[in-house]
C-alpha cells in the first residue's frame, strides 16, 4: 500500500508532524535550560544560601558530596580610608573559584577597553568600583586603609555578579580575598555580616540539593536562585518559557490538523478496497484488523523517523543559534523526542481509528453502488473519543493546565466558528455565482459540490494559520514589552535618602547636565502589623518569602497618578477613590503571597505611630523596567506629617561620571546606587532570549506548511477525476487552471479571514492572561491572514496539483478506475 501511495500522505504527514513537535520541544527545552544558566551568571551561582549568622558546615559538605561546586563569601560594611578622606563601602570577601557562574571583570585603569576577566584579588590587594575611585579620588596602585590593615587598590571593579544580590546597597563596593578578612579585625562578635554559600553544578543535582536544603534550613536562612533574587530576570524567563510552551503546543495543533486531514484522505481511498475485501468474503472485523495492522505499522515507523528527523533538526538549529547568539546549549535529552513519538502515535490512532471503524461497515454492494459507505455513528463517536485523547495529551504536553486549557478552548472555538461560518458562506455563494465569469462560476460550484470537504479544508487551514498568526502577535507583544521596559536609555542610577529641600536643586542639576527630568517619589519606612485588625504573625505563613516580607519594613509611597509600568488589575486607582479618604494600592504578587485581598484593611507602623487604610486596588508592576517601583502606594495625604525621604532614578550616559561626582559633592547625604552593570547584563540576556524565541517561532511557522500541503493533497483524487472530465469535455489547461485558482483563492480567503479574527481574539486573551502583557492591536494581522490565505493557498494549491493538470485525461480515468 505504501508503493501504491495509499499510505504515503499519512506516513509523510505523521513523520513531519512528529519531527516538528520533537524539534520545537527539544530545542525549547535546551534553550530554556541555557537561558536559565545564562541568567545564573548574573547571580554568580545556581543557588545562593544567605544568612546573618555563619552557615552550618553540613550545607557545604552535602553540596560537595552531590558533586556540586560550593564556595563561601562574606559581605559587610566598613569605612575605607584614603589620607584624610573616608567613605562607607560594601565589602565582599571571596574565595578562590568565585564566581561559580559568570565572570568578574576588572580594568587596570578607568577605561572600559582594558577590562579583562580574572579570578579573585591577590592577598593584600583590593578591587574598588568606580564610585570609590570617583569619591575618594583613587588611582590604581594607591593604598587605602581598611580596619587594621592597608591594602593596595589593584584594579577597577568593572563587573561583579554579587551586585545582583545587593542592588540597593547603601554605598560603593569593593572585593577582597577572604583570607585577608581576619587581619583587618573588622569582624567581631556582634558584627553585621552577611554569610553566603554559592552552589553550582549539574541542573538535576542542583535541584536535588535545593529540595534537600529546603527541608533543613533553619530560621533566618534564605535559599535563592536568580528568579528569587531578581524579579526582572524571573519575569523575562517565565515569559520566554511560556512562549516556548505555546510554540510547542502550536506545533502539536498543526500536527493534529495535518494528521486529521491525512486520515480523512486515507479513509476515502480505502472505501473501494474494503468493499472488494467484503465481496471476497472477509468479515467486518477481519477488514478492521487488516487496516489496523497497516495503520499501526506505518505509525510506528513514521513516529520513529520523525523523532530522528526532529533530533537532527534541533541539533542544526542549536548549532546555528549558538554561533549567532553566543549561547552554549546543553546536550539534548530524549524526553521531548519520546513525548513527540507518543503524541504522534496517539494522534494517528485518534484520527485514524474513526475512519477504520467506518471502513469496517462498508457494504460489499459499494462495488456496484459507490454512493454507499459513508461514515456511521460509530465513526462519529470514535472521533469524539479521539478528540478527548488528544485534549488529554495536549494538557500533559503543556505541563500547565491553564496554558493547555487556553489552547484547547481557542482551538475548539476556532473550529466551531470557522465551520459554521464556512457553511453559511457556501450557502451565500449560490446567490452570487450567476453574475460572474465561467472560471469563478466553476470555482464556486466546485466548493458547493462537496460542502463537507470544503468545510474541513477551510477549518483545517484556518486553525493552522490562526495558530501561526497568534504566535506572531504574541511574539511581537513580547518583544515590544521587553524593548519598552528596558530600552537603551533605561535608568542605571538610583538616588535615595533625598531630603524634601534637595528635590528641586537635584532636579535642576540633572536637567541642566543630562537633559533629563526624573520623577521623585516620597517614601517612608513602614512595617505591616495587622490585616483586618488581626495582628500579623510570621509563624502563620508557611512560605519562607511571606515570612521574610512580614518581618521587614516596606517602603510606602504616595502619589496621585498611577506610575508608569504599573497596571491596575483589580479595584480602582487611588485618584478614582475619594482622595480625601485613606486608601492603599498593593502590588498583586505580594498581595497574593500575604493573603491580602481587595477591601482588606491594613495597619502599618511608622516609627511607633500607626495608620489604617483599606486596599482599594491591586497593581501589576513591571519590575524589569528598572524604574522606581513600590509594593504599597498610599493615597495623597495619607502619610502627611510622617518623616519622608525621596527616591528617583535616571540614565547616566557613558563617560558622564563627573555628573554623579558633582552631585555627591553638593549633596553628601544623598546615596547613589549604580546598577549600570546589572542593567547591561539583563539587556544582554533579554537580547539572547529574544533571538532564541525568534528561532523557535520561525521553525513553528515552517511546520505550518505541512498543514497547507495536507489540506491541498487531501482532495487530490477528486480533482484528478474533475480534471479528466473537464479535459474530456473540451476544457483547455488554462481554463482548468483559472477555475482551480478561483477555488483555492476562495478557500484561502475564508481561512485567512477566520484565522485573523481568531488570532486577534486569542492574541488578546493569551497576552493579557497568560503572559501579563499589554495587548497591541495590529491591523497588519488581517492583511497577513488574508494575503497568506489567498496567495499562499492559491500558490500552494496550484503547485501541489500541477501533476493533476499535467496528467492526460485517459491516464487519469484509467487510474481512477
Amino acid at each position: 500500500m505504501l508503493r501504491a501511495g495509499e499510505l504515503t500522505l499519512l506516513a509523510f504527514a505523521l513523520t513531519l508532524a512528529v519531527a516538528s513537535m520533537a524539534t520545537v520541544g527539544l530545542f525549547s527545552d535546551r534553550t530554556r535550560i541555557a537561558l536559565e544558566q545564562e541568567a545564573n551568571r548574573l547571580l554568580g551561582a545556581d543557588l545562593v544560601l544567605t544568612s546573618s549568622r555563619p552557615l552550618d558546615a553540613d550545607l557545604r559538605k552535602e553540596a560537595v558530596a552531590r558533586g556540586l561546586s560550593a564556595i563561601s563569601t562574606l559581605a559587610f560594611r566598613s569605612m575605607v580610608i584614603r589620607a584624610e578622606n573616608t567613605l562607607l563601602a560594601e565589602i565582599t570577601a571571596v574565595e578562590p573559584g568565585y564566581p561559580l557562574r559568570g565572570t568578574t571583570r576588572i580594568a587596570t585603569g578607568r577605561s572600559e577597553e582594558s577590562e579583562v576577566p580574572v579570578a579573585i584579588p591577590a592577598t593584600g590587594t583590593l578591587w574598588a568600583d568606580e564610585r570609590l575611585f570617583g569619591q575618594l579620588g583613587l588611582k590604581v596602585g594607591e593604598q587605602v586603609g581598611l580596619g587594621n590593615r592597608r591594602f593596595t587598590v589593584a584594579a577597577l571593579l568593572a563587573q561583579d555578579p554579587s551586585l545582583t544580590l545587593s542592588v540597593l546597597g547603601m554605598g560603593p563596593r569593593l572585593v577582597m580575598s577572604r583570607d585577608d578578612v581576619a587581619s583587618t579585625g573588622l569582624i567581631a562578635p556582634g558584627s553585621r555580616v552577611v554569610h553566603r554559600l554559592l552552589v553550582a553544578g549539574a541542573r538535576e543535582s542542583v535541584e536535588s540539593y535545593r529540595q534537600w536544603a529546603m527541608q533543613r534550613l533553619p530560621a533566618g536562612v534564605r535559599l535563592e536562585g536568580v528568579r528569587d533574587a531578581r524579579p526582572e530576570i524571573r519575569n523575562a524567563l517565565e515569559r520566554a518559557e511560556r512562549f516556548m510552551s505555546l510554540a510547542a503546543l502550536t506545533a502539536v495543533a498543526l500536527a493534529t490538523v495535518a494528521v486529521m486531514l491525512a486520515g480523512r484522505r486515507f479513509q476515502h481511498r480505502q472505501l473501494d478496497v474494503c468493499a472488494m475485501l467484503r465481496c471476497l468474503g472477509a468479515s467486518q472485523w477481519r477488514v478492521f484488523r487488516l487496516q489496523l495492522v497497516q495503520l499501526v505499522g506505518v505509525g510506528v515507523i513514521a513516529s520513529l523517523a520523525g523523532a530522528l528527523l526532529g533530533y537532527a533538526s534541533q541539533m542544526l538549529l542549536g548549532h546555528w543559534l549558538a554561533s549567532m547568539v553566543g549561547i552554549d546549549l546543553p546536550q539534548p535529552g530524549v524526553a521531548a523526542a519520546l513525548r513527540a513519538s507518543v503524541l504522534g502515535l496517539v494522534l494517528l490512532l485518534s484520527f485514524g481509528l474513526p475512519p477504520l471503524l467506518s471502513l469496517r461497515q462498508i457494504p460489499a454492494l459499494r462495488v456496484l453502488r459507490r454512493e454507499l459507505g459513508g461514515p456511521g455513528t460509530a465513526g462519529a463517536m470514535a472521533y469524539v473519543l479521539g478528540a478527548a485523547c488528544v485534549a488529554a495529551l495536549v494538557l500533559w504536553h503543556a505541563g500547565d493546565i491553564r496554558l493547555g486549557g487556553y489552547v484547547l478552548a481557542g482551538s475548539a472555538g476556532t473550529l466551531f466558528a470557522a465551520g459554521v461560518l464556512t457553511w453559511l458562506c457556501l450557502r451565500l455563494l449560490k446567490s452570487v455565482s450567476a453574475g460572474v465569469g465561467v472560471s469563478w462560476r466553476y470555482g464556486i460550484a466546485s466548493l458547493r459540490r462537496r460542502p463537507l470537504a470544503t468545510v474541513w479544508q477551510v477549518v483545517a487551514l484556518a486553525l493552522g494559520l490562526a495558530a501561526v498568526l497568534t504566535l506572531t502577535l504574541i511574539r511581537s507583544d513580547l518583544l515590544r514589552a521587553w524593548q519598552g521596559n528596558l530600552p537603551a536609555d533605561a535608568p542605571n542610577r538610583f538616588l535615595i535618602n533625598i531630603q524634601s529641600d534637595e528635590v528641586a536643586p537635584i532636579e535642576s542639576l540633572l536637567g541642566s547636565r543630562l537633559g533629563t527630568k526624573p520623577e521623585f517619589y516620597p517614601m517612608v519606612r513602614a512595617r505591616l502589623v495587622a490585616i483586618n485588625g488581626t495582628p500579623v504573625d510570621p509563624s502563620q505563613y508557611g512560605d519562607d518569602r511571606a515570612r521574610r516580607l512580614v518581618e521587614r519594613e516596606f517602603n510606602v509611597s504616595w502619589t496621585e497618578t498611577l506610575p508608569a509600568h504599573n497596571r491596575i488589575t483589580a479595584g480602582v486607582w487611588l485618584r478614582a477613590a475619594t482622595a480625601a479618604e485613606p486608601a492603599l494600592s498593593v502590588e498583586e504578587g505580594i498581595a497574593r503571597t500575604l493573603g491580602v485581598k481587595l477591601g482588606d484593611r491594613l495597619t502599618y507602623d511608622v516609627a511607633g505611630e500607626r495608620f489604617v487604610a483599606p486596599v482599594t486596588s491591586l497593581r501589576k508592576v513591571e519590575w524589569d523596567s528598572f524604574r522606581v517601583n513600590f509594593f504599597v502606594i498610599g493615597s495623597p495625604g495619607l502619610l502627611a506629617g510622617y518623616p519622608a525621604t525621596y527616591i528617583t532614578s535616571f540614565h547616566l550616559p557613558p563617560r558622564s561620571s563627573d555628573v554623579v561626582n558633582d552631585l555627591i559633592a553638593r549633596f553628601p547625604t544623598v546615596v547613589v546606587i549604580d546598577v549600570a552593570s546589572l542593567v547591561f547584563q539583563v539587556q544582554a540576556m533579554i537580547e539572547q532570549v529574544s533571538r532564541a524565541i525568534t528561532f523557535i517561532f520561525l521553525f513553528t511557522v515552517a511546520a505550518g506548511v505541512l498543514v497547507l500541503y495536507a489540506g491541498i493533497v487531501a482532495t487530490h483524487d477528486e480533482r484528478l477525476r474533475e480534471v479528466a472530465i473537464m479535459r474530456t469535455l473540451g476544457a483547455n489547461r488554462r481554463q482548468v487552471l483559472r477555475a482551480y485558482a478561483t477555488e483555492f483563492a476562495l478557500i484561502g480567503a475564508l481561512a485567512g479571514l477566520f484565522a485573523a479574527a481568531a488570532a486577534t481574539g486569542l492574541g488578546y486573551f493569551l497576552s493579557r492572561n497568560l503572559l501579563g502583557l499589554p495587548y497591541s492591536s495590529d491591523p497588519v494581522v488581517w492583511l497577513l491572514g488574508l494575503g497568506v490565505g489567498v496567495f499562499g493557498v492559491c500558490g500552494a494549491g496550484i503547485f501541489f496539483t500541477r501533476r493533476v493538470l499535467a496528467t492526460p485525461p485517459l491516464a487519469s480515468l484509467r487510474q481512477l478506475a
